[in-house]
């Protein structure tokens, strides 16, 4: 079910697109949250402690979901209100994750 998205080659353009539509899906596919509910989804929608399916226990398959799909690795300290509490700051966490990870490809390179 996991598939991995191209880092694409201009990351300030089409990164944050395509990992936001990323997180649409993983919510969906992870909580069970309808169309409706993840396309209702904006920056300020309240995540960890608003959606009843977003509990401790779902956190952990979320993130690990989050994990396969966009080939990124998220550390134990990394995990906190600021980055669960919002859309909006889940998106953002993830796209420099992202972004962090194109950077050390292209200086590996």
């Amino acid at each position: 079910m996991a598939s991995n998205l191209p880092m694409p080659a201009d990351e300030a353009g089409e990164l944050p697109v395509e990992t936001e539509l990323a997180l649409r899906q993983v919510l969906q596919d992870v909580l069970g949250l309808s169309d409706e509910r993840v396309s209702e989804l904006d920056e300020d929608s309240g995540l960890f402690g608003d959606l009843p399916e977003l509990d401790s226990m779902a956190v952990a398959g979320l993130l690990t979901e989050l994990e396969d799909r966009l080939d990124i690795l998220i550390e134990d300290d990394e995990v906190d209100g600021d980055m669960l509490g919002t859309f909006g700051g889940l998106l953002d966490f993830l796209v420099a994750k992202r972004s962090e990870k194109a950077a050390q490809a292209s200086r590996d390179s």
